[in-house]
């Protein structure tokens, strides 16, 4: 692929050799003799590539250098050096060029250090591309919503994007916590840095802290190698910690060290490590009745709670629906290429349900129409039926859930008597961890 490359070189017969190869290599190549010019075309140009001279009659390739890292840090600068300056261009190494090389060369030489900055600029511009995407589309615009809460979530984000503080999002499932995570990220000073989700919920007990806080070699039966955790790669950036309510309770105890002090250990390590980190997290559970039940920590709350923000259930905000509707069926009809649109009657239908999927619902129900109508037209008929009758999908099938929930319960009765009450066997028995089955004995009132 063509690119355009900036020659700096005092010297006629190089500045020509350069020029020409560079040019049947297929590259657009300004050739200058002069630094001062130099600087001149860096500031209205465009450039892949800046291959500099360090001694120039002029301005040397030192000055060039530091210009055209203000002027376009991203560009690649390479310095060509006689073989006496090499101090020098080890010197503009550590300000910031790519790579030097020493005269004489070959242009063979050249052509290999020139394709790699080439690639490197390349990668670096498609990143530069991707996070201003991402950072156009993680703003409190893209999130729908004309209601009084939203409006009121939307000001909350501004406020939240220009600080440090850790943040709780709180909200039942589906109505968009990620997103709303996503976007105070992509909104803030660290918009540029990494963010790393977590779902706690997702990780098995006896994996979560390693998966986390990362693990030495030979911390454990298996541990060949030493691996990064999360906390590793989030450095500098965010940490999205989803389902919070599920941690465990050992690592609730050092993740709360690090909202204290910003350190953690890896497992099989006695070394302290440090980060730059800022934590948001996010439950659909009731975190004061958690810690009322001794689950979860009421000083790791604290610590979470500084911002907290309430995401209200897509019932409670109505006049969104029609909103996203739109949004939604444009988003999958470009998708699939179609150009469906909803009537009235399945408008109509759609605003008298409940959603206890929420957002997430909503949209699956709009996709599931647009992907099986094969119609222009979207009517009431090619709605589930559970819309169209207005109660959840749940409520469907509520009779086998019921007849599951009591021989589970009986099961589990059976088991606890088996081991006189001893949950870990229990647990082992029924081929669960100790952590589910206490949630299951919670939920059937077996824990009294």
């Amino acid at each position: 692929m063509s690119k355009s490359i900036l020659i700096v070189e005092d010297e006629k017969i190089l500045r020509i050799s350069l020029e020409d190869a560079l040019t049947a290599e297929g590259h657009t190549v300004l050739a200058l003799e002069k630094g001062r010019d130099a600087v001149a075309a860096l500031e209205n140009g465009d450039f892949s590539l800046v291959v500099a001279d360090i001694r120039l009659p002029d301005i040397n390739g030192m000055e060039i250098l530091r210009q055209c890292r203000n002027i376009s840090s991203s560009t690649p600068v390479i310095m060509m050096t006689a073989f006496g300056n090499i101090e020098d261009a080890v010197e503009s190494m550590r300000i910031g060029a790519f790579d030097y090389i020493t005269k004489p060369f070959n242009l063979e030489e050249m052509f290999v250090t020139v394709n790699k900055a080439l690639e490197v600029h390349s990668i670096t511009e498609e990143n530069i591309r991707l996070k201003k995407e991402l950072s156009s589309q993680f703003s409190a615009e893209k999130i729908i919503g004309e209601s009084k809460a939203m409006q009121s979530i939307f000001a909350l984000l501004d406020k939240i994007s220009r600080t440090e503080s850790n943040v709780l999002i709180l909200g039942e499932s589906g109505t968009g916590k990620e997103l709303i995570a996503s976007t105070i990220h992509y909104q803030s000073a660290r918009q540029k840095k990494p963010i790393i989700r977590v779902n706690c919920a997702a990780l098995p007990d006896d994996l979560i802290e390693s998966e986390l806080f990362g693990y030495e070699k030979g911390a454990f039966t298996g541990a060949d190698t030493k691996k990064p955790g999360r906390f590793d790669l989030a450095n500098t950036g965010t940490l999205f910690l989803d389902e919070i309510g599920d941690l465990p309770a050992l690592t609730q105890t050092k993740l709360l060290r690090f909202l204290e002090n910003k350190t953690y250990e890896r497992l099989g390590s006695t070394a302290t490590v440090t980060a730059d980190i800022r934590i948001i997290a996010a439950t659909n559970k009731d975190l004061e009745k958690e810690i009322e039940k001794g689950t979860f920590r009421e000083d790791l709350y604290y610590r979470l709670n500084v911002i907290p923000i309430h995401l209200p259930p897509l019932r409670k905000r109505l006049e969104d629906i029609s909103l996203m509707i739109e949004f939604f069926a444009k988003k999958v009809n470009d998708e699939l290429g179609t150009e469906a649109r909803f009537s009235q009657q399945p408008i109509q239908q759609m605003l008298g349900y409940k959603y206890p999927g929420n957002v997430r619902e909503l949209f699956n129900i709009i996709e599931r129409c647009i992907a099986l109508s094969g119609a222009d037209i979207i009517t009431e008929q090619d709605l589930p039926a559970h819309v169209r009758g207005g109660r959840s999908e749940k409520t469907a099938i509520s009779s086998l859930q019921e007849v599951c929930a009591r021989a589970e319960k009986k099961h589990i009765v059976k088991i606890l008597k088996v081991t006189q009450g001893n949950k870990s066997k229990a647990a082992q028995l029924l081929n669960v961890s100790r952590k589910t089955l206490w949630e299951k004995m919670n939920n059937y009132g077996l824990n009294g």
